[in-house]
């Protein structure tokens, strides 16, 4: 068998023979976010039965408001930031973790004036996410919180 082992060095978070790539190119509703896929979706990754990317948010920046049946994991790796989830709103930075369950609402947003980087790890095989409805919106995050009026669009 093929031994896969290595490392992927990092400067200045950007990984060596990693592309950064458009964070989506499907929908809009999101605002300065880039994406490296650093495991997981590469033929010699195989073996893994999960994807590890890094995220990375421009300052003034955010995620699109998603929401699937698939859990997730973040590190954040840098700056700090806000993230939704559901009607929570909490503020994140530097190694804080991340636990998304399952259909949860959820948003970062890099407003603190700074890059908001982090690393999240999702099943390799996985739903794709959506972006919830008004009825999901209501149902998940409430029609007047404070969260739904933090959420970006």
């Amino acid at each position: 068998m093929k031994n896969n082992s290595r490392v992927i060095s990092c400067v200045d978070y950007n990984w060596e023979d990693v592309e950064k790539k458009d964070y989506k190119t499907d929908t809009t509703n999101f605002k300065d976010i880039s994406r490296f896929s650093l495991l997981g979706e590469d033929d010699r990754d195989y073996e893994l039965n999960m994807q590890t990317r890094y995220f990375e948010i421009k300052p003034g920046g955010y995620s699109s408001l998603e929401f699937h049946r698939h859990p997730h994991s973040v590190v954040i790796i840098r700056g700090k930031g806000t993230v939704i989830l559901n009607d929570r709103i909490t503020d994140i930075g530097l190694h804080d973790v991340v636990f998304i369950s399952p259909e949860t609402v959820h948003q970062f947003q890099a407003d603190k004036g700074e890059y908001l980087g982090f690393i999240c790890i999702v099943d390799r095989y996985r739903d794709k996410p959506a972006i919830p409805d008004e009825a999901t919106i209501d149902k998940y995050v409430g029609s007047d919180t404070a969260a739904r009026k933090k959420i970006r669009l």
